[in-house]
């Protein structure tokens, strides 16, 4: 192992670079991590890559690795896998060789205590395990949904969040599980994971809007598409005391909405699901460890890394950058690292 460590930063709009550091040593309560994979998410560090993030807003204060804000530069991700390789004085020395997950920023090497720390359980490949906070976010989308028996279920956007909520909601007895999305793989990909019918985004559009109480229209709809138009049309999808999940988080994009005629007259509830946070009327029996155990088997028993579209050498990185900017068939990228960080 060497002294150096490397560390993904986005320098500016449109900028990322690599930059070399010297390998942090543990504290007494932590243990050293040298990172094997780390994934990048195609929806906010796209935001970040794009310029198109509120710089004076925390990164996240729930995460004790975030720190500060979205000021540049900036380094960012939450997705690092990778092997113990030292521990401190007061850890147990067992923990040295453990494949563990953190939601730690793209670099080489970090240091943090074993509690903020999962052990990739045993013969789940380390890139398979960088997929966890996509389904963790999907579980809390479908938390905050609260799908019910015989409901129909309509998911805006086949990303890797929008797949992965596909997924858990297949376990649900629904009526219908709609995608849509305009990218054919990728509807193909949501009926492989359960999704019973597909569309493309003028395809939704066409069918007959829902008028007054009754049964027609969406019970549910989820948008994850990362596209503020998205969000009007599922406003629009859903009958009468619909729920729409909103779990994009589109940045400084603004949000057009009409919300003057269906969604008033329709009752329509528009609910906020941000993984940072459960909702609180969970908290009495929900965790983030809990809900993070239901991600994790959600990863195993989905075989979600069908979803890894994408490997890129670390000291490439800024190339995946490029090619989520530029291109619709990425779904996951994973960075993959050497024995010198690179």
């Amino acid at each position: 192992m060497t002294d150096t460590a490397r560390t993904l930063y986005f320098d500016r709009p449109g900028s990322v670079s690599v930059r070399e550091r010297r390998r942090p040593a543990p504290d007494a309560d932590e243990v050293l991590v040298e990172t094997t994979v780390s994934g990048v998410s195609p929806g906010t560090e796209l935001l970040v890559y794009n310029g198109e993030v509120p710089e004076e807003m925390a990164v996240d204060e729930t995460i004790d690795t975030f720190e500060g804000t979205f000021e540049y530069p900036i380094t960012y991700g939450y997705a690092a896998v990778g092997r113990v390789v030292e521990t401190g004085a007061e850890i147990d020395p067992s923990w040295r060789g453990r494949t563990v997950f953190a939601f730690n920023p793209h670099e080489s090497h970090f240091c943090a205590p074993p509690d903020a720390l999962y052990e990739v359980p045993a013969g789940m490949e380390p890139a398979t395990a960088t997929l966890f906070p996509t389904a963790e976010t999907a579980v809390n989308f479908v938390l905050d949904g609260a799908p019910r028996v015989g409901e129909r279920a309509v998911v805006f956007g086949a990303g890797p969040i929008g797949l992965a909520t596909t997924a858990v909601l297949s376990s649900f007895p629904l009526s219908s599980l709609t995608v849509v999305d305009p990218v054919e793989a990728r509807r193909d990909l949501a009926s492989a994971l359960g999704a019973t019918e597909t569309a493309t985004p003028e395809g939704i559009e066409e069918t007959t809007g829902p008028a007054g109480p009754g049964p027609a229209g969406f019970d549910l709809a989820v948008e994850a598409s990362g596209n503020p138009v998205a969000l009007d049309a599922a406003i629009e999808q859903v009958g009468y005391d619909g729920r729409v999940v909103v779990g994009s988080w589109y940045g400084t994009k603004p949000a057009e909405l009409d919300l003057g005629g269906h969604f008033h007259r329709g009752r329509v509830d528009l609910l906020s699901s941000q993984v940072s946070t459960l909702s609180p009327e969970l908290r009495g029996r929900w965790s983030k460890a809990r809900r993070m155990d239901r991600a994790v088997e959600t990863v195993r028993h989905h075989d979600l890394d069908r979803l890894i579209s994408h490997r890129i050498p670390f000291a490439d990185a800024p190339i995946a950058y490029e090619m989520l900017a530029a291109e619709r068939d990425v779904l996951s990228t994973v960075f993959t690292y050497g024995e010198q960080g690179n």
